[in-house]
């Protein structure tokens, strides 16, 4: 295979455009270019992730999630091309089972924070939330694989899962969310 990027600085966005597989130049800001960047970013916040990890099972399954959203951010830059097969999707249900069964149930929301591994996976959970947000607007306008934004939503919860694993993992009590009601009080002075 050759070089996919031998010249990296082309200049050729600097009138605030971009290139997609298709040999369109989009506007930087436009549905679809929000959408892979939000997918790249997503990548990034799980390599994040990734870094802090230390469990071979669940550094496992990041690797893997890593290789589909490559494979993501592929299928929205080629319009028409599928990358994102129903075997994914079942790959992230299965491990939705598998590490959830490790957790007790929730009664309550968990706040998002932790040691630096669940607190990363934290925002890489939201920064996933977003991506399927920018998917979905993607989806008002163009015509996508349907699998993508259902690999979105699964992975949210797959990560909201291993954000629980990780506070568990070192020791952590996840902390639960209360509600703060305002208590009016009654001066007589």
């Amino acid at each position: 295979m050759g070089n996919r990027l031998s010249k990296l600085a082309t200049k050729t966005g600097d009138d605030g455009t971009t290139g997609i597989g298709n040999n369109e130049r989009l506007t930087k800001d436009s549905a679809r270019i929000e959408a892979i960047g939000t997918i790249d970013e997503l990548n990034a916040a799980i390599g994040m992730t990734s870094s802090q990890l230390t469990d071979e099972k669940l550094q496992a399954a990041i690797n893997e999630i890593q290789h589909r959203l490559f494979d993501l951010g592929g299928e929205l830059a080629m319009p028409g091309y599928t990358l994102v097969k129903e075997e994914h999707l079942k790959q992230l249900d299965e491990w939705l089972d598998d590490f959830n069964e490790q957790l007790p149930p929730l009664k309550e929301f968990v706040l998002p924070k932790g040691n630096l591994a669940t607190t990363a996976c934290h925002m890489a959970r939201t920064i996933c939330r977003r991506a399927e947000r920018r998917v979905v607007t993607l989806t008002h306008t163009d015509e996508i694989n349907p699998l993508s934004q259902k690999y979105l939503n699964r992975l949210s919860d797959l990560l909201f899962v291993f954000c629980r694993l990780l506070a568990r993992a070192d020791h952590q009590t996840e902390e639960m969310w209360q509600s703060r009601r305002l208590q009016k009080t009654t001066n007589n002075d």
